[in-house]
């Protein structure tokens, strides 16, 4: 029965790195909208709201001894799935007044585990 311990897998680390992203982000007082929410054909990792700003995040992780950053992964291609994901958000629960932007979530995981965060808010914008 050992081979039964393998079909209890534990969290993926993405997922792990999305839910601390996260918590991250509700400690900063940002109140989470919606976490991999669909929209159209794409998906939003988080959407958080703090005051008069709305911000569609998206959470990359790496390993410590990664070449790249987390930040550094998000290519032309994904950039513009966000962009359609906004706008179709906007079409549908655009608010006046309210600031929309593309914030980074990167979660670097250390060799022990943890995990540190950084957030990039305005990372890139609608029009780019």
């Amino acid at each position: 029965m050992r081979f039964l311990r393998f079909l209890h897998k534990s969290e993926p680390l993405w997922k792990k790195a999305e839910k601390q992203a996260a918590r991250y982000l509700q400690r900063k007082g940002y109140t989470l909208l919606h976490r991999n929410m669909r929209l159209g054909r794409y998906e939003v990792d988080i959407i958080v709201r703090k005051d008069d700003v709305v911000a569609f995040v998206e959470v990359r992780s790496r390993a410590a001894d990664s070449v790249t950053t987390p930040e550094e992964t998000i290519q032309y291609t994904k950039r513009s799935h966000l962009r359609a994901a906004m706008r179709y958000y906007l079409a549908q629960h655009e608010e006046p007044g309210i600031y929309y932007r593309f914030d980074v979530m990167g979660v670097v995981i250390l060799p022990d585990g943890k995990m540190e965060l950084t957030h990039t808010e305005s990372a890139f914008t609608l029009d780019e």
